[in-house]
């Protein structure tokens, strides 16, 4: 354990957050997501959801204000409805730890799964609430 450092935050998910540069991007996966079909860089974080992850890996991240959609998660496909309270839910933490973030951008589901493939990593959560992924583009880092 580290101090200010969320323990859901594991070693290799902390490693993995510290390795990436900016404009390098990370899928939190749903439980359901086929992350291991699209990107070889792939953590467990069995049993945790989306939300806490968010809550603890935003304070350490920083999500990049250069571009138009940092924060993107995959739209609904054919005839399914999003659950609103599912990006709600997301936005809780984001608006906490990233106010000056735009809002989540959504994209159809084989143009995430392409963004997936190009990502820095996967982790695939716990996550049951369906069309629950989000990738997030980290920015610079700000010097303290």
């Amino acid at each position: 354990m580290l101090i200010g450092i969320s323990p859901l935050i594991s070693p290799e998910l902390l490693a993995v957050l510290s390795r990436m540069g900016h404009g390098d991007e990370i899928v939190l996966a749903d439980a359901h997501f086929p992350g291991e079909s699209f990107n070889s860089r792939v953590l467990r974080a069995d049993g945790l959801r989306i939300p806490g992850l968010l809550d603890a890996i935003l304070p350490l991240f920083a999500v990049d204000t250069y571009v138009s959609d940092p924060l993107v998660m995959m739209d609904a496909n054919g005839g399914d409805v999003l659950d609103p309270a599912v990006e709600s839910s997301y936005l809780v933490p984001i608006k906490k730890h990233a106010p000056k973030a735009p809002a989540i951008t959504r994209i159809e589901r084989f143009a995430f799964y392409e963004r997936t493939r190009k990502a820095f990593a996967v982790v695939l959560t716990g996550e049951t609430a369906k069309y629950g992924n989000i990738l997030l583009k980290k920015g610079v880092t700000p010097i303290a």
